[in-house]
């Protein structure tokens, strides 16, 4: 016997069974229907994010640091008319340390609110960052 011949020849049961189609399309298909259920899920989770309907939507477009202890903004917000809401803003530090944090109400009357509102703080803040606007349960 030459070498080239005992290669080709595999000790039997030692691999499994050769040339089993059936099950190879069988997991081929399971694959392909995990496959389009969990790209369904990701583009339902996306969509349902995207269109999303958000009645409340604000900006901080100015800040002033009027002491260690306060922080004024301007509070602009459109809305739809009716809906009352509260807007969340906070104030960080130098050291990107949360110093102040609190919450604005928003009025239902008119389409717009804008406001000029004082953070207090616990210490010098550096910023004012909106971190969100919800409508009114």
């Amino acid at each position: 016997m030459t070498a080239q011949s005992t290669a080709t020849q595999l000790p039997e049961g030692r691999y499994g069974r050769r040339g089993d189609g059936e099950s190879d399309r069988r997991l081929k298909v399971v694959g392909a229907v995990c496959g389009v259920l969990g790209l369904g899920l990701i583009a339902w989770l996306g969509g349902s994010y995207l269109l999303r309907e958000s009645k409340i939507n604000g900006s901080v477009p100015t800040f002033q640091v009027l002491s260690d202890s306060e922080v004024q903004l301007h509070l602009s917000v459109s809305k739809s008319d009716g809906t009352a809401g509260t807007c969340t803003v906070r104030s960080q530090s130098d050291d990107h340390a949360v110093v102040g944090v609190a919450d604005f109400p928003v009025p239902a009357a008119g389409s717009s609110y804008d406001a000029t509102v004082t953070l207090r703080t616990t210490a010098r803040g550096t910023t004012a960052e909106l971190l969100g606007c919800t409508p009114a349960k």
